[in-house]
């Protein structure tokens, strides 16, 4: 995993398609969320997957924390890469990767006011039972752990791709604006965007994806 890049937030087939279009290699989709409102049904999720072919691929975005429901929820919508945002145990993922060890985890370190001897000690426990991390930004108003449009302190996540031996990626608060002098600070193996792409009303901007695409590659190209 290196240099990719992926949006998050999908709310039917043509953004997807445009997603595809300008080169996003991974397309996240928001499912099982205690904080954000789902952009999308299981159903609408399945429908569109099925559409995907290589090298596009889909995530399944959760805070669910259960191995059972989290592979019923994949199985259901049909990926093979799940990004876990919620409070979940050791354990829990290692029945998932026991269940079905083909399974691509993504495990998110949410940055918070002062937590990076925390976030430091979740890279070393959960380093061996994942195949990667995300990193994003914690909103104290709503409790949210992504999709916040805040960017956080890069240099801790300087510091955690640092001592991870998986790739990790950056998210938080991400945008054409800023993502090249992100990737050219913090290294990351790919980045992730949600808000930071969309127009006033909520949506998708077709210029601001390819616009965060075309400065991600180049930054990407640089390293």
């Amino acid at each position: 995993m290196q240099g990719i890049i992926q949006i998050a937030g999908i709310a039917d087939e043509a953004k997807a398609m445009m997603l595809v279009e300008a080169g996003v290699h991974q397309i996240g989709f928001l499912l099982g969320l205690p904080v954000h409102k789902e952009d999308i049904t299981a159903e609408d999720a399945a429908n569109i997957i099925r559409l995907l072919k290589p090298p596009a691929s889909a995530v399944l975005i959760t805070y669910l924390n259960m191995a059972e429901t989290i592979l019923d929820l994949s199985k259901k919508i049909g990926v093979h890469k799940v990004q876990l945002h919620g409070r979940i145990s050791l354990t829990e993922i290692d029945r998932l990767k026991s269940l079905d060890p083909d399974l691509t985890v993504i495990k998110s370190l949410i940055v918070e006011s002062n937590n990076l001897a925390e976030l430091e000690s979740s890279v070393g426990r959960f380093s061996f039972h994942c195949n990667a991390f995300i990193i994003d930004t914690y909103d104290p108003a709503t409790g949210a752990c992504g999709a916040t449009g805040k960017v956080h302190d890069w240099d801790i996540s300087c510091r955690l791709i640092d001592i991870s031996p998986k790739p990790v990626i950056l998210a938080g608060g991400l945008n054409p604006d800023n993502v090249r002098k992100a990737i050219a600070h913090v290294r990351p193996a790919g980045v992730d965007a949600h808000t930071g792409i969309e127009g006033s009303d909520g949506r998708k901007d077709a210029f601001l994806i390819r616009a965060f695409v075309r400065e991600a590659l180049a930054a990407f190209a640089d390293m």
